[in-house]
């Protein structure tokens, strides 16, 4: 009987087959990184769009409110405003503006201030002349004890500040007496002594404010946040953002009550940046011409391309405006490398608008 003997590999045939083996182990580790490398882009671009568009979605929201209380009888009440907040000064007689767009560095920083109370789109005139401690309306304000309210002069010649005042006790009129209202020394507001504290003559204007909301928008190196002016808190709203840029949309001038004619129906005709002439700070003037803010946000894709032709071009803003484009410039040496997304949100400024 013929007698079979065992055989095993030789080992030139187990070295074949490792060396196989690691290859096939190298491309399929290498597969998988570039899909763990696609996905995680993919992941990376859609969080990012969502993170701007609310981002976006929220700064709208508040500009919606831009304005509300700073208007009476079609008439913007503020140029500047003396306001505090427990004995710290916010403003001593600075210019002021409800919404405001300033050129800070290579980009834009936003203001927004509004009332609380949506009663604040009315203002009361002020019965008898006032020295600011307290108050007789001629109108009665839904106001209690513990709200704000703003004190505009209706002197037009001196154009003394607008003064917030905390009102600390209202007496409901009667049918013999006016409602008045009280700033005691405890009040919120009513704790520090400006440099001009101007009195109010008869005529003057009080708006229900409620609680004072003043938002700041600004990039802090490449973090979008967001400040609480009053408070002092922030939050950071987005991050790896290179630009925030805003322009006014404005009308050619200001229409007079119930003039419709074509030409003057007070719509948006023109696009201008915070730099240009006469639109670097918001006042009585121009302000009324102001009827919506176009702004945009420019992100820069957090994980770096592996080739750097990711980028042809820096990104640029308002080319589509007809005025003169704004190129952003990167924050990295190699921004080739980078991706780039440039979101922008038109937030029509209805307060403004209605106030007037």
């Amino acid at each position: 009987m013929r007698r079979h003997v065992a055989r095993g590999l030789s080992i030139i045939e187990l070295m074949v087959g490792l060396v196989v083996g690691l290859l096939v182990s190298l491309a399929a580790v290498s597969s998988a990184q570039l899909f763990n490398a696609t996905q995680r882009q993919g992941v990376s671009v859609g969080s990012g769009n969502a993170n701007v568009a609310s981002a976006l979605a929220s700064i709208k929201n508040d500009l919606a409110n831009g304005g509300l209380g700073f208007f009476g009888d079609r008439t913007f009440l503020c140029n500047t405003i003396n306001l505090s907040v427990n004995g710290t000064t916010l403003s001593n007689g600075a210019a002021f503006a409800p919404v405001q767009a300033t050129r800070v560095a290579s980009n834009d920083r936003l203001d927004v201030a509004y009332a609380s109370n949506v009663i604040g789109g009315v203002a009361a005139q002020l019965y008898s002349p006032s020295a600011g401690a307290s108050a007789a309306l001629k109108s009665q304000l839904p106001v209690v004890a513990g709200q704000s309210v703003l004190l505009a002069s209706s002197d037009t010649t001196a154009n003394p500040p607008c003064v917030m005042r905390t009102v600390t006790a209202a007496s409901a009129p009667t049918l013999s007496s006016r409602q008045e209202l009280t700033f005691g020394n405890t009040g919120a507001n009513n704790q520090v002594a400006f440099t001009t504290n101007p009195t109010f003559p008869r005529h003057s204007w009080a708006a229900l404010i409620g609680d004072l909301r003043w938002s700041r928008y600004e990039l802090n190196g490449t973090n979008l946040r967001m400040t609480n002016v009053i408070t002092g808190a922030t939050a950071t709203l987005l991050r790896n953002v290179i630009g925030f840029r805003v322009v006014y949309g404005v009308s050619a001038v200001v229409p007079a009550p119930d003039d419709t004619s074509i030409g003057n129906t007070g719509t948006v005709i023109n696009w201008v940046k915070t730099t240009t002439a006469g639109w670097g700070a918001l006042n009585g003037t121009n302000t009324p011409q102001v009827k919506a803010l176009r702004i945009a946000v420019v992100v820069r894709s957090p994980q770096r391309e592996k080739n750097c032709d990711a980028s042809a071009s820096k990104p640029t803003l308002w080319g589509d405006l007809g005025i003169t484009a704004d190129v952003i410039e990167p924050d990295v040496a190699d921004w080739q490398c980078y991706r780039y997304r440039t979101q922008i949100v038109v937030a029509p400024m209805r307060n403004l608008v209605y106030g007037q």
